[in-house]
Formats: structure tokens, C-alpha cells, sequence
């Protein structure tokens, strides 16, 4: 009976939350928040429409202004709230508007007399509001089919050809001995102190004179060999 109970003890120890524990999981939620905080941000302002993406202060969900179908109007009419001297609360609909001076009326009560307000007076009704015009004119203002396929072909054929060379050019590096091996490695790893902007000339003037302009072959041949993948590769494959 003494062994059990002391079995059940020391596994009560060692589910019990130490402040050490709690401190990390706290560090590590934080973490998480920081990294996934603008990706979550990004997502939830894909569906905004364009005047709440100008919003100060911002808001993490999209809203939108409600609206309200009236009888003899076109148009759904924007609503808005207005406090009377009193605290009354109404929800009003908006039909017309003159600089900063609005006509509103009531929704429930359209063929009343309409209410001149200022607009320092009334505050928006909104509600959360998911919208999709940012997708759709993303893929319709331009060939999205096209530039699809380019981007796939260019990103399925760079990755097995740079997979292809680096290999190649790591495994000679870390599994054949010949004079200047390591030299070739380290001139090699230190084109990385090079500044990518330095060599966009003579990158256009070795493709053009190729007659790769205006082809995805262009795009995909010249990154094929980089220093980075052979210094990412090689000791990989010393572990070989």
C-alpha cells in the first residue's frame, strides 16, 4: 500500500505545474502571437473593403457600415444612430446629405418628416462584414490564369534545376580531394558578400545576348547555381 502511495505521489509531482513551466509556456504563447499576429492581421484585411483599410484606429475584423432597403429608394440606405438631448437612442436611415449636414429618417417610420442632424452627432451602425471584392478583382483585373501557370512553371523547373546543380557542385566539394577544393568553397561562399543589385546588369546583358528576353527560361536558368544552396548543401552531405 506504501508503494502505490508513493507512486501516486511523485506522478502528482510530476504533473504539477512548476513556476518555471508556467513562464514558458508563457514566452512561448507570447512567441507565437508575434510571429502568427501579422499573418492572422494580413488574412482578416484580405476581406476589408477599401475605406476600412484606411481606418485609424485599425480594427483586427472587417466591418461595414448596415444598411437598410426602403420602399421608393433605388438603393439600400446607410444607417446611423443618433443620442437626443434626452439619451434616446434611434437608428436612422440616411437619404440624403449636404456637406456635414445629413437627412435621415426613420426606417420604421419612412413617411415621417425627415431629421436634419450634423454629422458630429451620429455614429455608424456596422456589422461584421466578410467581403470578397478584394479576390475578385484581384483575378479579374489581369490574366490570373496566365501568370498562374508562368509562376508555377518557374517555380516547379528553378527548384529541380538549383537542386540539381547545388547537389552537384556540394557533393564535389565535400566528397572528392583534389588541389584548391577548399578555395573553390570559399571563393564561392564569399559571392555572398555580393550585393545582388551589382550583378543585374551583366544577369540582363548574358540573357539578352542569349535571346532569352521575353522567355520564362530567362527567369529560370540564371538563379540555377547559388552559393547559398551548395552552403546549405555540403554539410549535409559531409554527414553522408
Amino acid at each position: 500500500m506504501g508503494t502505490v502511495t508513493d507512486f501516486l505521489t511523485r506522478t502528482q509531482g510530476k504533473n504539477r505545474l512548476t513556476t518555471q513551466d508556467i513562464l514558458t509556456y508563457a514566452y512561448l504563447i507570447l512567441g507565437t502571437f508575434i510571429m502568427f499576429g501579422p499573418v492572422i492581421w494580413l488574412i482578416f484585411s484580405s476581406f476589408k473593403p477599401a475605406a476600412e483599410l484606411s481606418r485609424f484606429p485599425p480594427r483586427l475584423l472587417p466591418y461595414q457600415q448596415s444598411t437598410v432597403d426602403l420602399e421608393g429608394y433605388d438603393e439600400a440606405l446607410p444607417l446611423w444612430e443618433y443620442t437626443d438631448e434626452a439619451g434616446n437612442v434611434q437608428t436612422l436611415a440616411e437619404i440624403d446629405r449636404f456637406s456635414v449636414l445629413y437627412t435621415l429618417v426613420d426606417p420604421d417610420n419612412p413617411d415621417a418628416e425627415p431629421l436634419e442632424i450634423r454629422r458630429n452627432e451620429l455614429e455608424r451602425v456596422e456589422e461584421v462584414f466578410i467581403s470578397f471584392d478584394n479576390y475578385i478583382e484581384g483575378v479579374t483585373s489581369f490574366d490570373f490564369l496566365v501568370y498562374l501557370r508562368n509562376s508555377v512553371i518557374v517555380t516547379v523547373a528553378a527548384t529541380i534545376l538549383t537542386l540539381l546543380v547545388n547537389s552537384m557542385a556540394a557533393f564535389s566539394l565535400s566528397k572528392y580531394q583534389y588541389k584548391g577544393r577548399d578555395f573553390f568553397f570559399l571563393l564561392m561562399i564569399s559571392t555572398l558578400m555580393v550585393p545582388v543589385s551589382v550583378i543585374l546588369v551583366p544577369a540582363f546583358l548574358v540573357v539578352q545576348s542569349l535571346g532569352w528576353l521575353d522567355n520564362l527560361i530567362g527567369v529560370i536558368v540564371p538563379g540555377a547555381a547559388t552559393p547559398t544552396g551548395v552552403f546549405l548543401l555540403r554539410p549535409y552531405l559531409l554527414t553522408i
